[in-house]
């Protein structure tokens, strides 16, 4: 009885000597670690990432492996119009690796003082050949429409700076995922069509099977940037009879925020036309509506924008006539 009596007591005292040597393990191996921050060791696993890192440095000395840059070549401009203006950016992309490189996404945004106009991602943009160099073209639509529907200050006609920027994903071997952000700046037009109105008729041969005439046209350029005329596209209407449907391709300069005078020869047969051109026969004020387009050069690039002007009046002036109104 005596000696089952003591062993109970001998567990207990071993129990009670062994968590004290752990508490003092344990305090040990938390002194060891303020010690190695203290020293600047950066403990095991800052290690591990500088062997990674040093040993991805020899991988990249003996293959090859670089990374890969990127510069902005150059940004064309297709399509600029009245809603909406498509842009291509071509940016350059040297791979120096002995391996072809995934292209993983694009990200783009242009923004104008801050504010966003567009943004977009391109995922799966293609693959950069080994050792070789890419143009990869973004394609990028600005619409006017909300433009202007966002930013009430951003008025039709005005040119504002833009700032494009594009972000590449890249997958490389050894360096994994890295981004190459691209930066470019630039102006942009908010276009504006041209104001065209019919400032007189005048008759030079009048009969009832074939009369010939003039258009005096004044055209408005309401944009902060000259226009080239290539080419001027019309139909006119004098009341519900349309008299005319021609094309001009006098190539003419309008200077921004200018007016420009252009006079059309056109023949027409009034025998065939309604009420409206028998009341400017004689004398009378008609309505007239006219539509079309025109073809102009920019400083942005070339332009078809649409003209129109619907309910206007107009009068007949003869030859002899004086040229004022």
């Amino acid at each position: 009885m005596s000696s089952s009596s003591e062993n109970p007591t001998e567990i207990t005292d071993r129990g009670l000597f062994s968590k004290s040597n752990k508490d003092d393990a344990d305090k040990k191996k938390e002194e060891k670690k303020e010690e190695d921050k203290e020293e600047g060791g950066g403990g095991f696993i800052d290690k591990v990432k500088d062997f990674i890192h040093d040993i991805g440095e020899k991988i990249e000395e003996a293959v090859g492996f670089g990374k890969p840059s990127a510069d902005v070549a150059q940004i064309h401009v297709p399509h600029i119009g009245l809603h909406r203006a498509d842009l291509v950016v071509d940016v350059l992309i040297k791979n120096p690796n002995p391996v072809p490189i995934p292209l993983v996404d694009i990200d783009y945004l242009i923004d104008s003082d801050g504010r966003k106009l567009v943004a977009g991602l391109i995922p799966d943009a293609g693959t950069v050949r080994a050792h070789g160099e890419e143009t990869v073209k973004v394609p990028i639509t600005l619409d006017f429409d909300d433009i202007r529907s966002t930013y009430a200050d951003i008025k039709p006609g005005s040119i504002i700076p833009y700032l494009l920027r594009v972000v590449f994903l890249v997958d490389v071997p050894v360096f994994g995922r890295i981004k190459i952000p691209l930066d470019k700046s630039g102006e942009i037009p908010i276009p504006y069509k041209p104001d065209v109105d019919v400032d007189k008729i005048k008759f030079h041969l009048f009969s009832f099977e074939e009369t010939t005439a003039t258009i005096h046209l004044s055209l408005e350029n309401k944009n902060d940037f000259d226009l080239g005329l290539n080419l001027l596209q019309y139909e006119m209407w004098l009341g519900d009879d349309s008299v005319v449907e021609a094309e001009l391709t006098d190539s003419t300069r309008i200077e921004k925020q200018g007016i420009t005078k252009m006079q059309i020869p056109f023949t027409f047969r009034p025998k065939d036309l309604g009420s409206a051109v028998w009341d400017m026969i004689r004398g009378r004020g008609t309505g007239y509506s006219i539509k079309g387009k025109i073809d102009v050069d920019t400083p942005f690039g070339n332009m078809k924008l649409p003209i129109d002007h619907v309910g206007g009046t107009t009068r007949l002036k003869k030859d002899d006539d004086d040229d004022e109104e």
